[in-house]
């Protein structure tokens, strides 16, 4: 195997050895979302004309888990390498910035797909959800599995310890997660918060991928690829410099 091939493998093996804990807890946390919200809202809510609650909300959680499984998939491998010491075994590897960035992000993107299609088969059994357009499905997934890893990419490269890295989780990526409207529509929303709410590139993340399944979205699913895409540009860009300076990982 080539150099970025062997990371690739380590960084899989890495979260699939503990699947247990990196799979299957996040997919046990969706489900209890799912029975405890499904069965409160379902006779009470609407948010779209003949689309159910539990129909609603279920593309939410598989994009939810999947997004901030990427992201703790990439943040978590590097600050334990840099706490345990062994991320000097890859930088003695004439690995170039760019081998380190695919293998981090797929493999990242991996776990987030993992886990979001175990969302979906645990959860699909309570609804019959339609697919109406599965290309839209895809293509939100995949990037916004990206954006987050390339997210967690610079976090872990930032952060030089846990509570670093907890201060980067419970502070930025929980609250854009749960305000982007996982639970909700943002039209239901006061004026201020949908404003808000259009601010936060989780939004469109959660909204387009929604759109693959029930056909419904809040706003256009191409206005939502344009920002989601270029918000991915942006960061992985971020993320590629940080690699090339060897920012807070090269003496």
């Amino acid at each position: 195997m080539t150099g970025w091939l062997t990371l690739i493998y380590k960084e899989v093996l890495r979260f699939w050895r503990v699947a247990f804990q990196t799979v299957a807890a996040p997919v046990l946390t969706a489900l209890m979302y799912l029975l405890i919200f499904g069965h409160v809202l379902e006779d009470r809510v609407q948010v779209y004309p003949g689309v159910g609650y539990t129909d609603f909300l279920i593309p939410g959680l598989v994009m939810m888990s999947l997004l901030q499984n990427a992201f703790a998939n990439s943040s978590s491998s590097l600050i334990q390498s840099k706490m345990m010491g062994n991320l000097v075994f890859i930088l003695l590897t004439p690995l170039s910035p760019w081998h380190w960035f695919c293998a981090y992000i797929l493999s990242s993107v991996l776990r987030g797909l993992a886990v979001g299609l175990g969302v979906l088969l645990v959860t699909v059994w309570f609804s019959d959800l339609p697919w109406a357009a599965p290309v839209w499905i895809g293509i939100f997934g995949l990037l916004g599995a990206g954006l987050l890893s390339a997210l967690g990419l610079i976090a872990g490269l930032w952060s030089e310890k846990f509570d670093q890295m907890a201060v980067f989780q419970n502070f930025i990526i929980m609250p854009m997660t749960f305000l982007s409207g996982v639970f909700y529509s943002i039209h239901s929303l006061p004026d201020f918060w949908q404003s808000a709410s259009h601010l936060n590139p989780f939004f469109y993340m959660i909204d387009g991928f929604r759109y693959g399944f029930l056909g419904h979205s809040d706003v256009s699913p191409w206005i939502s690829l344009a920002l989601v895409g270029t918000a991915w540009l942006l960061v992985s860009a971020v993320a590629l410099h940080l690699l090339r300076i060897g920012y807070k990982i090269r003496g």
